[in-house]
């Protein structure tokens, strides 16, 4: 009769230490200053479509290689950009790929392996930023263009 009783309270044992030593990832510590930073994200999003940047990323599975071909109107390329490969659910697993002028116009870098998921990618410099959403592994490349530039109007990528 105390074997129900005793699984049961070694059962809430396990459960708390669970919860204590396992980090969910799901939850921003300071929402208020992550509100805050609203604002300055939109700036960069707006940035990118005044300056009509466009960009078409490429994973190589194999070998792991990034390279992104970034393409405006009017715009001097920078010598550096960040690409971000951001986990939906799981922070620590985030990834941040500094990208160097290879040859051609693009830019390379190399991503560890990841996980399956539906990855949120961007792609910035410290004053502009282009997003989306890429299956990874399995989805190899991605266009990436401002969230509030239309693509018919969009420069051409050829």
């Amino acid at each position: 009769m105390i074997a129900f009783p005793a699984a049961a309270v070694i059962g809430g044992m396990i459960t708390i230490y669970l919860a204590i030593v396992s980090s969910d990832g799901l939850v921003e510590d300071d929402y208020y200053k992550r509100g805050k930073t609203i604002n300055l994200e939109l700036a960069r999003d707006q940035l990118a479509a005044h300056r009509e940047l466009e960009a078409i990323l490429g994973i190589n599975s194999q070998t792991r290689q990034v390279t992104v071909r970034l393409e405006s109107r009017d715009y001097v390329r920078p010598e550096r950009i960040s690409l971000l490969l951001l986990h939906p659910t799981r922070a620590g697993k985030d990834q941040r790929i500094e990208l160097e002028p290879g040859g051609k116009g693009a830019y390379i870098g190399t991503v560890t392996p990841v996980e399956p998921a539906s990855w949120h990618v961007q792609l910035e410099t410290g004053d502009w930023r282009l997003s989306g959403r890429m299956q990874l592994p399995g989805q190899t490349t991605l266009r990436l263009v401002p969230q509030n530039m239309p693509i018919a109007n969009s420069p051409n990528l050829q």
